[in-house]
């Protein structure tokens, strides 16, 4: 089945819409997304999502004329044309079409497209075992500007990928890849923010260290504070990891998965939490999901 699209204010085919080879996004990666997914159609935590792409678009001097009601309205609008009732949704925006060479003004006449797709299986099992995180050679590069913008310029991290991937039967299934930063400190994983814990208290790379801020990690962030959680962000090595209790990672889609098989790049293995999900790691994802609930009910 072909699916629907929103480019630009109109519904249409996916294969019907194209956009310019002249749109900066294409020419230059000046632009920007955000994924994140529904829940009874309802794009969570929408209005962080917004907040964050409205400042980075004003920083790059991209004026975008939508709000999170337009998102949401437009979201609702693509579930039902392509038969889902909730879905994996991202929102692009670049900053349309220019000349040749850097912009010498504001771009505004802003390229937005919204997808959405469905929502990939993820068992109870992975939710309980958790997943093996590889350490890379990779390493994270330093953001655009004083934090990292959410950008289509991912290079980075698909070289990451191809890093992981081309590990094969080294690394476990479906593990996902850690970088560091330039600095030899803890950074990201390649599509995830990274949280272990030490004696009972939480810890996270600085924004500092070049990461993305993460929607979800915030959210964690705040999560853990009402549960009386301490959570130190800051700057930490791998052997913190490696010596920690019990770790996770945080993204839009998966939420919290947690981490319980560590990889070096030298083929070292590290067991953590017993290779189950750790204590606090289960109690986030259970207030995690207690707001989800809270918002389907509203």
């Amino acid at each position: 089945m072909m699916s629907i699209v929103y480019l630009n204010g109109q519904m249409m085919n996916a294969e019907e819409a194209m956009v310019s080879v002249y749109d900066h996004g294409f020419l230059y990666g000046l632009g920007l997304f955000e994924t994140f997914r529904t829940y009874g159609g309802h794009c969570f935590l929408l209005e962080r999502h917004m907040k964050r792409l409205l400042e980075s678009c004003d920083q790059l001097g991209i004026q975008l004329r939508m709000n999170a009601e337009d998102v949401q309205q437009a979201v609702g609008e693509l579930l039902q044309l392509n038969k889902l009732e909730d879905g994996y949704v991202r929102l692009t925006v670049s900053g349309g079409m220019g000349e040749l060479g850097l912009p010498s003004e504001d771009y505004d006449q802003a390229t937005v497209v919204i997808m959405v797709k469905p929502l990939g299986a993820m068992s109870e099992e992975v939710w309980n075992t958790g997943k093996a995180l590889q350490l890379l050679q990779t390493r994270r590069n330093t953001p655009e500007g004083r934090y990292r913008f959410k950008s289509l310029h991912y290079m980075n991290n698909i070289l990451a990928k191809r890093e992981l991937l081309s590990l094969g039967t080294r690394t476990a299934a479906g593990a996902e890849g850690l970088m560091l930063s330039e600095k030899g400190i803890l950074a990201e994983g390649i599509v995830s923010n990274l949280f272990f814990v030490q004696d009972g208290v939480i810890y996270t790379p600085h924004v500092d260290t070049g990461i993305l801020p993460g929607i979800t990690r915030q959210y964690v962030i705040e999560l853990a504070g009402r549960l009386s959680y301490e959570v130190r962000e800051g700057h930490y090595d791998f052997e913190a990891l490696w010596n920690s209790s019990e770790a996770w990672m945080t993204n839009s889609i998966q939420e919290l998965v947690p981490v319980t098989t560590l990889l070096t790049t030298a083929g070292e293995k590290q067991q953590l939490s017993g290779g189950e999900a750790g204590p606090i790691c289960r109690q986030l994802t259970a207030a995690y999901r207690a707001s989800i609930d809270k918002q389907i009910e509203s």
